[in-house]
């Protein structure tokens, strides 16, 4: 026929090459660009050391504890001496002549020092000490609460990705369900109503992807935020890993706990220093001693040969006023009971937060452990029998279906269960004051 162009003819051959040449260049250019920007991963012990070498706040308490160590340096310390200069028995009828002839007038000078009732001055000093020693330890408890914030975040991302990538399969297998069906609708073996169902399932994974995709932005913004960095910095992809286990048992974490927590530290400083504080105010029933010497500069006059004359003393304060001693006393025992309580309800709260963190870790495993060998090939097998059935007509649209929604829920809960394991153990290893589980838990598979 006239115009039509057939398959040998040289310049249909030579059109059919310059499309494959540029789909084939589109390609490769496409591999190329994908291979000069690869897919960042984050590392959890740079993102851990990240917050701890830039978060202000421990910066704040770090600059608080050396504030209280240079307390403790000056508690033990003596007051400076006391150094005094004076003119004595001046003439009131002539006091510009510094004393003329009369025999009584002395220059003087003269050097006193104040000494605390013996060992006050120590325990002032371990006083300030246990004060400092508690600051030193909120640091170390508010690095634990960072790096649990930090890995809680990080697999909150891992979980988020995840269920995007789902996502975005599943919308991908609906498009292909929304093919059969056109597909059998076209022949009339199907209803329209299976096309405007596939749908509307695929417009709701759309609702969710929004919805995951801003969840994930609020995580990095949350990351970057604890980072101190700027908070539209990207937050690359976190890797897959595997599922450590604690070796150690319940009993065992307790005692880690009780050795190794600094919560439980600082409140044992705290205690210390009411211990001390109540022996400080013991010490207050007992005076305080100030010891001075003087040297009298004299002049020869009125036939006396003007000898120079010394003077020493000591004085000290008459502790008399008792109710301010006793209130001393019940200030101090106040600040110890206060302490002890205090850390005995902590023990309390670490031996319970112990047991239920490890029973929802327990039952998050398990549930791994069912997704993966049971739930998720069962429901696979299930969806892959349910499309070879529809295709043929032994079953209706709904039932491909919630076959395809069956699967993404049971997938959706394992990312979920997985993440929050690993959560569990980041809070448990918060709840424990130390690493558990090594880098375990930051490996790929």
């Amino acid at each position: 026929m006239k115009g039509k162009m057939s398959v040998t003819d040289p310049v249909f051959c030579f059109r059919f090459g310059e499309i494959l040449s540029l789909m084939v260049l589109l390609l490769l250019c496409a591999t190329f660009s994908d291979a000069a920007e690869p897919v960042r991963q984050e590392s959890l012990p740079s993102l851990i050391q990240d917050v701890l070498a830039t978060n202000p706040e421990l910066k704040s308490s770090e600059a608080r504890w050396k504030m209280y160590v240079g307390k403790a340096r000056q508690a033990g310390v003596l007051e400076d001496p006391m150094v005094m200069f004076k003119l004595q028995s001046l003439l009131v009828k002539d006091p510009f002549s510094l004393g003329g002839g009369d025999t009584q007038t002395a220059k003087v000078i003269g050097l006193s020092q104040q000494l605390p009732y013996w060992g006050k001055r120590g325990i002032r000093e371990e006083v300030a000490h246990h004060e400092a020693e508690s600051y030193r330890w909120t640091i170390e408890e508010r690095k634990l609460e960072l790096i649990r914030m930090v890995k809680e975040v990080y697999y909150q991302l891992w979980s988020v990705d995840k269920n995007i990538e789902i996502t975005e399969k599943n919308i991908r297998v609906l498009g292909d369900f929304v093919a059969i069906a056109e597909s059998k609708y076209a022949v009339a073996q199907g209803v329209q109503q299976d096309i405007f169902k596939a749908g509307l399932e695929k417009s709701k994974l759309f609702d969710m992807q929004i919805s995951l995709k801003q969840q994930r932005r609020s995580l990095e913004a949350n990351l970057n935020y604890l980072l101190c960095r700027p908070g539209t910095t990207p937050v690359g992809s976190i890797a897959d890993f595997t599922l450590p286990s604690v070796p150690f048992s319940e009993m065992q974490l307790g005692e880690r706990a009780f050795e190794k927590r600094p919560q439980i530290q600082s409140l044992a400083s705290l205690a210390r220093k009411g211990e001390a504080a109540h022996r400080l105010a013991e010490k207050e029933f007992f005076p305080d001693f100030t010891l001075s010497a003087e040297y009298m500069f004299r002049r020869e006059a009125m036939g006396d040969p003007g000898n120079d004359m010394f003077t020493l003393g000591v004085t000290f304060n008459l502790p008399v006023r008792s109710e301010r001693r006793q209130a001393m006393l019940a200030e101090s025992s106040s600040e110890n009971t206060m302490a002890v309580e205090e850390l005995n309800a902590l023990k309390n709260s670490i031996s319970f937060a112990i047991g239920d963190t490890l029973s929802r870790m327990e039952r998050r495993r398990k549930l791994v452990e069912l997704y993966q060998g049971g739930i998720i090939p069962q429901a696979e097998q299930s969806l892959e029998s349910a499309v070879i059935s529809y295709r043929v007509n032994k079953v209706d649209f709904l039932t491909l279906l919630d076959g395809r929604v069956s699967l993404f829920n049971y997938e959706r809960e394992l990312y979920e269960s997985q993440a929050d394991y690993m959560m569990q153990l980041a809070r448990l290893e918060a709840t424990v004051g130390t690493d558990l589980v090594g880098n375990m838990n930051t490996q790929g598979p």
